[in-house]
């Protein structure tokens, strides 16, 4: 297939380019800086100069393929702390996209995350099946590339964990939390601790969207976890140990001070569970946990 990426260059993309070359597809990459293109075009991409913004672009992009990936997401917004920004900008995108696709049967894997699940108090794992409600910053992007399936269009959603890692991550949560450690000299988390967070190994995830994009069924939510639900104290406690410093709670009124944009998410619940995914997709995580992946220090190495 001729593959169209956006966030191609980017972290999650950095993984998914190379399985799905491996897996004998084309790839054609979004890149909105000389830089990037760069990087794509050493690794035998072919480049569309544009951004997230530029949507008949990516429209024209989108139906010039046989299939898309959607890995782009406004993180500079995210992390500024305009959400409703960020995911406004998401939706206008998979608008486009699934605009363009419509009608084709071509498939459209897009990005989402497991964290939409959290504010639903299921006291439980988090299941594929589970559709937060719409107020969610994130989910009306979800309910509408899903929705694809009735315009034909194989659509298929990717839930990501709030933690993605591995080598090739240099700016995800896990940075974050250990930039905040060095910042403040205390690994913090909320409370006792308990609340869960699951995670997936970047190549893990990538041979997700691999396999979605070749055979995912129109309409289906997967999930990309490897981890369930990790005790954020024992994130926390992992980054103090590595770090020198000790893991300690913050106290709730200090909670925007010590995580900043983290703060809405430092304290939720979210454990997550993949047996369908892994079922369906016939997908087995391979690579180490998230724990195991922080013991072996290239997350605190310093340029």
């Amino acid at each position: 297939m001729r593959v169209f990426v956006t966030g191609a260059s980017g972290h999650l993309g950095s993984a998914v380019v190379p399985a799905l070359r491996a897996a004998g597809h084309q790839i054609v990459g979004l890149a909105r800086s000389d830089a990037a293109a760069a990087v794509l075009q050493a690794r035998g991409v072919e480049v569309v100069r544009g951004s997230l913004t530029d949507l008949e672009l990516l429209a024209t992009a989108a139906a010039a393929a046989d299939g898309v990936v959607h890995l782009a997401y406004d993180h500079e917004a995210l992390v500024s702390g305009d959400i409703a920004g960020a995911a406004a900008t998401d939706l206008r995108v998979a608008e486009a996209i699934g605009d363009a696709l419509a009608g084709s049967g071509k498939p459209f894997t897009a990005a989402s995350g497991t964290l939409l699940l959290a504010s639903l108090g299921l006291n439980r794992p988090g299941l594929e099946t589970d559709v937060a409600a719409e107020s969610s910053p994130r989910v009306a992007t979800e309910n509408l590339v899903i929705g694809l399936a009735g315009r034909g269009v194989r659509s298929s959603m990717v839930r990501l964990p709030p933690i993605v890692h591995s080598h090739l991550d240099h700016h995800g949560f896990a940075h974050v939390l250990i930039g905040i450690a060095r910042r403040t000299g205390v690994a913090g988390y909320l409370g006792d601790g308990a609340n869960r967070w699951p995670a997936c190994h970047t190549l893990d995830a990538a041979e997700l969207f691999r396999l979605a994009v070749e055979s995912a069924p129109a309409g289906t939510r997967l999930h990309a976890v490897g981890d369930e639900g990790i005790p954020f104290r024992e994130i926390a406690e992992t980054i103090g140990r590595r770090l020198g410093l000790p893991a300690a709670p913050i106290e709730p009124d200090q909670a925007a001070e010590h995580f900043g944009f983290l703060s809405f998410i430092a304290g939720a619940d979210n454990p997550t569970d993949s047996s369908l995914t892994r079922e369906v997709m016939s997908w087995k995580p391979t690579h180490p946990g998230l724990l195991e992946d922080l013991e072996e220090g290239h997350y605190f190495d310093v340029a």
